[in-house]
């Protein structure tokens, strides 16, 4: 397997909860380095950016109304197979149909506020690093 990178969010829910270090420490215990990391407060012109892709979807107004609610905190993860290992370590969308021990299952509260987001391919993970991170950010510990 190769090492690659994916992107992460924890969002305004999980942090508002001060899940920050429990939802990190899954991520570090189960064999993916943070690589870059860094709080925001995104505008609504950049959750309807970020979110552009769901634009037509019934659910984006109140998408980019929750992701401008807070702050959440933005990072890259490195580690081999990271974006299939990050998406099993975070489970289903809906937390009531995440497998137990998953971060959504323990920490999500509703399909909307599901704590974290997690890249889905290596396309989207290019881009969605791009929109939060530099190459000067990024510091493999490799």
């Amino acid at each position: 397997m190769a090492i690659e990178r994916t992107f992460s969010i924890i969002k305004p829910d999980a942090v508002k909860r001060d899940l920050i270090g429990k939802i990190c420490s899954r991520f570090e215990t189960n064999g993916l380095r943070i690589v870059a990391m860094r709080m925001v407060h995104m505008s609504r012109r950049e959750a309807e950016g970020f979110y552009a892709v769901h634009r037509e979807r019934p659910f984006f107004k109140s998408l980019c109304d929750y992701m401008t609610s807070g702050p959440s905190l933005v990072m890259i993860l490195e580690g081999e197979d990271a974006i299939a290992h990050n998406r099993k370590l975070m489970g289903a969308t809906d937390p009531a149909k995440a497998d137990k021990e998953t971060i959504r299952a323990d920490f999500g509260e509703s399909l909307e506020r599901n704590s974290v987001h997690g890249s889905d391919a290596p396309a989207t993970a290019a881009t969605e690093i791009a929109w939060f991170f530099a190459a000067s950010d990024i510091h493999s510990a490799r």
